[in-house]
């Protein structure tokens, strides 16, 4: 389970924050600050995984929050949520390394869209013990490679290599979306989306399970071959 500090000057939107959180199985909100300093001085005595940050709060910004924590060389990633949506504010956010950048108000679809980008860049690195020049070279194309060119709209590159990396670990074994998800770590709305992709496209082999003693549901495999 990942651990996520709030950092958020804002009462309301705080709680907001840990709602949405508290609604994924996979993050634990372990603390919240109301200004940057409050955070760092969280992040030195504990860990956390992930920081849910503002940037307009005072004493100091999220901004400087984040920069004294890479000067710090604390590990953490961040999703910056702002009310600033100027290119200025995102191409510094962009520069200080975040995984994501939500505009307030955002939706619970579009906050649990950010965290699901945490958790799959996360497993993309987890599962690299060591790295050869090849395997940096494929990251960095990956990561600069606009999918949305390649894929339809809402199919991102990397969360369709997680799924296809999961059923192949479970062979022949036929698995429901809601089974996929938990496995993977993702919503099952969102598993069930990339399912009807891959099977549309031939990638996975899916069939109706009337076996279920209640409603009928689909279930999935990697396809033969």
């Amino acid at each position: 389970m990942y651990k996520v500090l709030i950092v958020e000057d804002d009462p309301m939107v705080a709680m907001i924050n840990r709602q949405y959180i508290e609604r994924n199985r996979n993050f634990q909100v372990v603390g919240s600050c109301r200004d940057g300093k409050s955070a760092i001085g969280f992040l030195e005595s504990r860990e956390a995984d992930l920081l849910i940050l503002d940037v307009f709060m005072p004493h100091m910004d999220g901004f400087e929050t984040l920069r004294q924590i890479r000067r710090k060389q604390i590990s953490v990633d961040a999703i910056m949520v702002t009310a600033a949506n100027d290119r200025e504010s995102l191409e510094e956010a962009l520069h200080l390394g975040i995984v994501d950048y939500l505009v307030k108000p955002f939706t619970f679809e579009r906050f649990q869209l950010a965290l699901e980008k945490f958790i799959v860049q996360n497993h993309a690195l987890k599962d690299l013990d060591t790295l050869n020049q090849k395997s940096i070279d494929l990251i960095i194309e990956h990561s600069r490679k606009k999918s949305e060119e390649v894929y339809p709209k809402g199919i991102q590159e990397k969360t369709l290599h997680l799924i296809l990396e999961q059923l192949r670990r479970e062979g022949d074994q036929w698995l429901t979306g809601d089974e996929i998800a938990k496995r993977v770590g993702l919503t099952g709305v969102t598993v069930r989306r990339y399912m009807n992709y891959l099977a549309e496209s031939g990638k996975v082999t899916g069939q109706m399970n009337y076996e279920t003693g209640g409603r009928p549901c689909m279930v999935y495999r990697q396809k033969d071959g």
